[in-house]
């Protein structure tokens, strides 16, 4: 099991992944929204921002997100290492439910260009 060290350097990971991408996918998380991330097998949530293409994370609670954040994420840590080293392929992780995304309609439009 991926530990929350693991996790955060998962999500640090993927923010300078977004930062340096092609033009289509900056574009896609130019966002400025509130993000949340809930690690189902460590019940534990980060917290945070995606702006200006880069993912920042704020703070980590215990349980599931306590507020409701813009675009919410829920997933296993092992299946968020694996989709940022590579190794799980994100809208198969989403279509199979392994990964669940929500976001509002626009979000979605917008960050679909990222599957």
């Amino acid at each position: 099991m991926a530990t929350m060290e693991e996790c955060r350097a998962a999500l640090v990971k993927l923010s300078d992944n977004l930062s340096g991408a092609n033009k289509d996918v900056r574009s896609a998380v130019a966002l400025d929204r509130s993000l949340s991330c809930h690690l189902t097998d460590l019940d534990t949530t980060l917290t945070g921002r995606l702006a200006e293409g880069r993912i920042e994370v704020l703070d980590a609670s215990p349980g599931p997100p306590r507020e409701k954040a813009q675009v919410r994420l829920a997933m296993t840590g092992d299946d968020l290492v694996a989709m940022v080293g590579g190794e799980l392929n994100f809208a198969k992780a989403w279509a199979s439910g392994r990964v669940k995304l929500e976001a509002g309609f626009r979000d979605m439009l917008r960050l679909r260009t990222l599957l």
